[in-house]
């Protein structure tokens, strides 16, 4: 703390990764928590990336492709104009990406009963597969993780997590 023409500011030491800074406000402090934040969650993203693309690679599926079947495995099926949006695509981009799932035999098409110009797009049992795989290597992984926590850390990192969760679907 010090003094400047009869003023107090508190300073607090922040270790932002490498750098110390001082927070002069909450608003620094938030900030300056948030920039720690961007560091672990790019290292903690590229350690659970490196893992899945060694996990995909041999089934030749991209990130994007593994994200839709993982949406898929939740849903009875989808129309294209549906996961063109839910993928941030358009939809010759997410025919494309269906295409080449549909090939790997991952996903199957079909045209609506009601309209055979809407596309339909469902899991297959071999994609269902697939996405089980990779969640069960991802929950062991978790587990190591949680091993290393306290059981109240492990319920407080759930529980930050989960509302992380539940603001990013309301997005």
């Amino acid at each position: 703390m010090f003094d400047r023409s009869n003023r107090s500011l508190s300073l607090s030491a922040l270790n932002t990764g490498g750098s110390i800074a001082f927070a002069r406000n909450p608003t620094d402090q938030i900030r300056a928590d948030a920039e720690r934040l961007s560091h672990i969650v790019l290292e903690m993203q590229r350690c659970f990336v490196l893992h899945l693309c060694k996990e995909l690679a041999p089934g030749g599926v991209s990130f994007p492709q593994f994200f839709l079947l993982a949406f898929l495995d939740h849903k009875e099926v989808l129309t294209m104009s549906a996961i063109a949006q839910k993928m941030g695509h358009t939809t010759a981009a997410a025919s494309g990406l269906v295409a080449r799932l549909e090939n790997l035999d991952y996903v199957m098409r079909s045209s609506a009963r009601e309209d055979r110009r809407k596309v339909m797009v469902c899991i297959t049992p071999k994609g269902s597969a697939l996405v089980r795989r990779i969640r069960e290597e991802m929950v062991g992984n978790l587990m190591k993780i949680l091993e290393h926590l306290t059981p109240d850390e492990q319920k407080a990192w759930l529980h930050i997590y989960s509302k992380i969760y539940d603001y990013c679907q309301s997005k």
